[in-house]
């Protein structure tokens, strides 16, 4: 909402920022706005220091109750205006209940940024090989609370400027090795519980960081075939999410994801299921994020029978190594305890691998009802 903090006390200053996003939806027909700095709005004292220098409000704490209501007041404008309008928030902070409706409190977004899944993830990914077991936390920290407001996954352009690094200047180890490194990247951001948002020029690797005075450097896939496969690997991964009900779901609550295990930090493989609302929906994920390849790997699922690997993010016209093969390829599950289940798969595992599961043969039962994700009523808030 600009740099400088604005008096939300003030009705003029409140009924010229709601104008300014009326317009914008009006005039210029954008999908979603997202209100940056939100953290900034929401505390009196926020970046104060200094004792003598902070304010607060009435009740005595530092919550700023004027930039609160205005939060709600142009959420409650934009969904009376244009209810297909989304609002996100850019909040760093563990404020509660911010896409809640403001009916119950809430501030009435949308959606909101994971900044911790962001940072948590890229940390890790820009982490040397021998040395990922030690941050295994940071892969898996994030679904500790990943249902509590509905998220966002953003890989944005605040993550490609001024000095970061574009995302693939981040993965350690050669070239193959970077663009199998941004693979595993792109997939754990696709099968993660929560919305997907990426910045222009991540589908084909661009090497360099974000440059707001040129374009992006599209010729790049008519140039070099790491970067086309890389584009065509963004393109499969695209539609596999929207072919596949249990990746979007059950995308905002708890019970559409299950660790399978999510402490194997001595070889850096994480694996979880995914769950619609049909269980013959289910996929179960598995992500290999070290330079080592099994022969033989078990891992635990829901149920016994064959499961088909549907996706794979090693293949070769993916710019991958095909060590596993071609898929769709069925694996069958064998009667050994494994991961807390009585039925775990026995896989070829590759380097910097990502494999998406389906079972084969129907479920007898289904799952039973459960509740849907949170959704904000389309109703204007009361005054």
């Amino acid at each position: 909402m600009g740099t400088h903090k604005f008096d939300f006390a003030r009705g003029e200053v409140r009924s010229f920022l709601v104008s300014n996003v009326l317009y914008w939806l009006e005039n210029f027909h954008v999908d979603g706005i997202r209100m940056d700095g939100v953290s900034s709005m929401l505390y009196l004292n926020f970046g104060i220091d200094d004792p003598g220098q902070k304010k607060f409000n009435k009740y005595g704490t530092e919550e700023d109750l004027d930039a609160s209501a205005f939060i709600r007041q142009v959420n409650c404008a934009v969904e009376a205006h244009y209810p297909d309008v989304m609002m996100m928030a850019e909040e760093s902070t563990a404020w509660p209940l911010v896409t809640y409706p403001p009916q119950d409190g809430g501030l009435g977004f949308h959606y909101k940024w994971d900044m911790g899944w962001m940072n948590d993830t890229l940390h890790y990914m820009q982490t040397d090989f021998p040395w990922r077991p030690g941050n295994h936390g940071l892969l898996t920290f994030s679904i500790m609370y990943a249902f509590t407001e509905n998220f966002i996954c953003p890989l944005s352009h605040d993550e490609v400027v001024h000095g970061k690094c574009s995302l693939i200047g981040r993965m350690p180890g050669d070239w193959w090795r970077q663009f199998a490194g941004l693979r595993t990247l792109a997939f754990y951001q696709m099968t993660h519980p929560g919305a997907k948002l990426n910045f222009m020029g991540n589908e084909i690797g661009q090497f360099i960081e974000w440059r707001y005075y040129e374009s992006i450097q599209w010729f790049l896939t008519e140039e070099y075939e790491t970067h086309r496969h890389h584009q065509a690997f963004i393109k499969a991964l695209n539609h596999l999410y929207t072919a596949e009900p249990a990746l979007y779901e059950r995308g905002y609550t708890d019970d559409g994801f299950t660790w399978i295990d999510a402490d194997n930090s001595k070889q850096s493989i994480v694996s979880f299921v995914r769950q619609g609302e049909d269980v013959d929906d289910d996929l179960v994920i598995l992500i290999n994020f070290d330079p080592a390849s099994y022969e033989s790997f078990r891992v635990g699922v829901p149920r016994e029978g064959d499961w088909e690997v549907i996706f794979d993010s090693d293949r070769p016209e993916f710019g991958g190594s095909g060590y596993a093969g071609e898929e769709p390829y069925a694996c069958s599950s064998e009667p050994y305890p494994w991961n807390g289940r009585w039925t775990p798969l026995r896989l070829r595992c590759p380097v910097w691998q990502a494999w998406c599961l389906s079972a084969a043969v129907p479920a007898a039962t289904n799952r039973p009802w459960s509740r849907s994700p949170r959704l904000r009523p389309k109703s204007v808030c009361l005054r």
